[in-house]
């Protein structure tokens, strides 16, 4: 059989690394994008795989990505969005956005956005990694660079609960173009994700709490997983999962009409033509 495509963002390291090395070993053809050169190089070396390098934090460089990536490939099986983290205080990125919602939800939105055209000819899966912590995120579409009483920990909440409504209403758009689409929390992994943060989450990563964690191979379990399984068979497309189960999301995650007009607002954000944007 044929191996597939798959593009993991976010796969230097963690769950990302652990992803590509688990479906390199199913035969799988990994693509690996990472941050740091150094990092994504090593991976990408040590399973055979191909290699792109994109900070996230600069819009530019994710239509780039996008451009190399739809050259190079005029197939792509899986899209697995799952570069992210926590930041530390409020800073804005070169494109005049919060530092938190750009890299966890406007670059990868942009990234599938620009990939749209290869992802619906492959009837593709896209995979967004969110997080339990999307339970104390708080949703303003007024305030999507959380200008009012911005809190690092609420950021990144709203951001991972950004990336569930933007997979429900991916899933609302363009199921019937072939795509299928499923967000999932990794749980609490032993990762170097928080590296950046000011937030007090940062020292369960550092202290003898992450021996409690789970390991990167048990957290990429889920995404590994949705990657090889069959949507509409074994899991369900727009839905968001925990531990290969249905799992309870923020009550914000079910509000149909707020994921549209996210959808609407992200799209503005990076410029993208909303009637190019609804096949419906």
């Amino acid at each position: 059989m044929t191996a597939r495509t798959i593009v993991i963002t976010g796969a230097s390291d963690g769950i990302g690394a652990s992803a590509a090395r688990t479906l390199s070993r199913l035969g799988e053809r990994v693509v690996v994008v990472g941050r740091s050169a150094e990092k994504t190089r090593s991976i990408a070396e040590e399973i055979g795989a191909d290699y792109f390098i994109a900070d996230f934090t600069e819009l530019a460089q994710v239509r780039q990505l996008a451009a190399q990536l739809k050259a190079k490939y005029p197939r792509i099986d899986v899209l697995a969005n799952n570069a992210g983290g926590i930041m530390g205080r409020r800073e804005l990125t070169v494109d005049g956005y919060e530092k938190t919602f750009q890299i966890n939800h406007l670059a990868p939105f942009l990234l599938t956005l620009e990939l749209m055209d290869v992802l619906t000819a492959s009837n593709a899966t896209v995979i967004n990694t969110s997080s339990a912590a999307n339970g104390f995120g708080k949703l303003d579409v007024d305030d999507l660079d959380g200008a009012t009483n911005y809190s690092t920990n609420r950021a990144y909440g709203t951001a991972k609960l950004a990336n569930i409504l933007f997979t429900t209403e991916l899933h609302h758009r363009y199921a019937a173009e072939g795509i299928s689409t499923a967000a999932f929390h990794p749980g609490v992994v032993a990762t170097n994700f928080a590296a950046e943060s000011t937030s007090r989450m940062r020292h369960a990563y550092k202290t003898f709490l992450n021996r409690f964690m789970l390991t990167p191979d048990q957290g990429a379990d889920t995404l590994v997983w949705l990657a090889t399984s069959t949507p509409g068979q074994d899991w369900t497309s727009g839905a968001y999962y925990a531990k290969r189960a249905l799992a309870k999301a923020n009550k914000q995650a079910y509000d149909a009409g707020l994921a549209k007009e996210l959808w609407e607002r992200s799209a503005a954000m990076v410029g993208a033509d909303l009637d190019e944007l609804d096949p419906r």
